[in-house]
């Protein structure tokens, strides 16, 4: 092989690699769901204080009192430990249903969440109006400090008034019993 007098084995080695076949470098895995704790932490007492937000973008919710709120554009997110309470509001002109969200928020889920396990995708009814809720897992983003992550459970609201679009995701250690006040604050949603 004859080295180029200016480019030398540069040209050499694109002449070699345009003859050869395909570098194929190896596909990494989709990340793995992490084992739920055996006590997990994260239950909101039944003794928690809830109060009323009042979002600048038209809606209310009760959410715990004493937990560090983050307000953003589209909406605001309350947290404790591992607890989490994100609201978020968007336009949208079409229509709710569990099949729309399967092909659009849920495939979205699993594509960009941390082993995101989807388990129910269901119509329901909120004092709101009509809804869906997605149930799923996912892992948490990793400790700071740790790079621990841990298993989160999840329920997530999708509420629509006709123009907007409004996201409840409730999350907490998988196992926590969260059951009553994610309820109570689901049911507490409204439009104003």
């Amino acid at each position: 092989m004859r080295f180029h007098p200016i480019c030398g084995p540069a040209i050499a080695l694109v002449a070699v690699l345009s003859s050869s076949p395909p570098l194929v470098l190896p596909a990494y895995a989709a990340e793995a769901p992490v084992a739920a704790e055996k006590n997990p932490p994260g239950d909101i007492s039944d003794s928690q204080v809830f109060i009323t937000f009042a979002s600048p973008l038209g809606f209310t919710i009760q959410v715990p009192e004493g937990w560090a709120r983050k307000d953003r554009a589209d909406g605001a997110s309350f947290a404790d430990k591992y607890g989490l309470v994100d609201v978020s509001v968007l336009a949208s002109a079409t229509a709710l249903t569990a099949a729309s969200v399967k092909t659009t928020e849920a495939a979205a889920l699993e594509h960009s969440g941390h082993a995101v396990k989807i388990d129910v995708i269901k119509s329901v009814k909120l004092p709101a109006g009509p809804s869906v809720l997605i149930k799923y897992h996912s892992n948490s983003e990793a400790n700071a400090v740790t790079s621990k992550k841990i298993r989160l459970e999840h329920d997530r609201y999708l509420i629509a008034d006709g123009s907007r679009l409004a996201t409840i995701d409730f999350s907490a250690p998988a196992g926590a019993d969260n059951v009553d006040q994610w309820k109570l604050m689901s049911d507490s949603f409204g439009w104003k």
